[in-house]
């Protein structure tokens, strides 16, 4: 009783008055094919609704049938006399297009109504299956089933890191934006979200780290070798459609293996930098989740404001409608309009280039007596248009500027990577043994510093951590009775506690 594929309308019961109703069904024969069960019939369906089996049910049924939702094939396995055999008893069941069209619209329920997450325990995840891949990497002879199921691992939570830190932002940018509502609601869910955000951004500066670590460490190792053997193993499954079964191999082959490759250059670039002008994905989001901290924080000043009673622009519209509606007359409306919008023609006091150039020195505590005079152009005028005569100006050429960008960044490159060369440290030194250092390098040692104190918890004597790009890695121990050490800059003295210190720059070749 199937229709063809021509006649299929299986969205067409969104459009109908009874849509809530239809897809109440629909979605009864979705949950029922969860449990592998695959027919219902009216009766079966009506339970799962909690409503009775009747003839608005029926109707139901057969018009989902009729639109290519449902399959209805001839109930006889309760037949026990003739009389049952005639009357119409049906077993239902969703048909290819009807289960594609159910598919479809609770993906695409799913993606409106999702808020996203920031999830943590993923870039633990990830960080553990990219060591097992490192230490699978370093076998001569990896084993191609366990690489292949670490990558497939690896490849549905980075996926699901990506794409729940998305929905996140987008979801957190539309609470920003929230303005009306129930305010005191609003201010205890902002406590909630900013510890939540607070922790991630812990988390992310510490995972993130061990991630561009491991994946500089894979690198090393060649990586393409076992994404080739997952390529391989996709490849052994796909079903040659031509004569040629090898040629079909090596194309689904290649396939798999541009794929893999394309995946693994988005996890790359999600959490390592490639210089000044291409910072990660990881540190970008680090960057929204900070900048969306700022911004509940002034939502939040903003609705406190509202609160408190201080007047905001739609209170001040609505009293300066008041006082147009008891203005004594029209005279009285207009001199009001003129002093709260000052909106009259003033098109006579455009000025001429060298009256700019005169203003552009002068103190703005100079009075009016003493200041030069404001020359107007008399264009307007003699011509009674602003507009210039004659063709038009030049395009202005870029270049110089483009060229002139591209050397600064290369220049902070370059002192970048002297700076990393200078603070690596032959094995463990003294605080107090380094040098004077210039103040690029003064910088970069500050951010080493700050990142190796943020990370030591209380009570701790020693820490380890990574710089958030993974360019440098910093031990550091605090020294018992050791005193204070002074650092000297150009920008001042640095004075603290004395450490041993130990900066790689897991940059530079072995």
């Amino acid at each position: 009783m199937a229709f063809p594929s021509q006649e299929h309308q299986p969205f067409a019961h969104l459009s109908t008055p009874n849509a809530a109703f239809y897809r109440g069904i629909l979605r009864a024969f979705a949950r029922a094919k969860e449990r592998f069960i695959v027919h219902l019939r009216p009766e079966d369906v009506a339970a799962e609704l909690r409503r009775d089996n009747d003839d608005a049910l029926a109707q139901a049924l057969d018009k989902l049938r009729e639109w290519g939702n449902l399959r209805a094939d001839a109930d006889t396995g309760r037949v026990t006399s003739v009389e049952d055999f005639h009357r119409k008893r049906y077993l239902f069941q969703l048909t290819h297009a009807g289960q594609a069209a159910e598919q479809a619209i609770s993906f695409y329920e799913d993606a409106i109504g999702k808020r996203g997450a920031l999830q943590s325990v993923a870039l633990g995840d990830i960080a553990e299956q990219l060591q097992s891949l490192v230490v699978l990497a370093r076998d001569a002879d990896p084993d191609p089933a366990r690489a292949h199921l670490l990558l497939l691992s690896l490849s549905d939570r980075f996926s699901s890191l990506a794409d729940n830190a998305q929905a996140f932002m987008a979801s957190l940018r539309r609470a920003i934006d929230f303005s009306d509502g129930d305010v005191a609601g609003f201010i205890a869910y902002k406590e909630r979200l900013i510890d939540y955000i607070n922790r991630f951004i812990a988390d992310l500066a510490n995972s993130g780290a061990r991630i561009a670590t491991l994946l500089s460490e894979l690198d090393k190792f060649d990586h393409d070798r076992l994404l080739r053997l997952a390529a391989r193993r996709e490849a052994a499954d796909a079903v040659p459609d031509e004569e040629e079964t090898a040629e079909a191999y090596v194309r689904a082959e290649e396939a798999a293996f541009a794929s893999w490759s394309n995946r693994w250059r988005g996890l790359r670039d999600w959490f390592v930098s490639t210089g000044a002008g291409r910072p990660s994905q990881a540190r970008l989001l680090r960057q929204a989740a900070i900048t969306a901290i700022k911004q509940l924080i002034d939502t939040v000043g903003l609705l406190n404001e509202r609160r408190s009673g201080r007047s905001d622009r739609s209170a001040d519209f609505r009293a300066l409608a008041r006082w147009f509606a008891e203005a004594p007359d029209e005279a009285a409306a207009h001199r009001l309009w003129r002093a709260a919008f000052g909106l009259t023609p003033s098109r006579h006091l455009t000025v001429t280039a060298a009256t700019l150039e005169e203003w552009h020195e002068v103190d703005a505590g100079v009075p009016w007596r003493e200041a030069p005079p404001i020359r107007i152009s008399p264009q307007l005028r003699r011509t009674g248009s602003y507009e210039r005569r004659g063709k038009p100006n030049k395009v202005t050429d870029r270049s110089q500027a483009r060229r002139l960008l591209v050397e600064q960044a290369e220049r902070e490159a370059s002192e970048t990577a002297a700076a990393r060369a200078a603070l690596r440290t032959d094995g463990p030194v003294l605080l107090s043994e380094l040098d004077s250092l210039d103040p690029r390098a003064f910088q970069l040692f500050l951010g080493l510093l700050g990142d190796a104190l943020a990370t030591r918890r209380p009570g701790d004597t020693e820490v380890k951590t990574v710089s958030a790009d993974g360019s440098m890695e910093i031990r550091l121990m605090l020294v018992a009775d050791g005193g204070e050490v002074q650092i000297r800059t150009e920008d001042g003295v640095l004075t603290g506690p004395e450490h041993v210190i130990e900066i790689t720059d897991l940059t530079a070749g072995p």
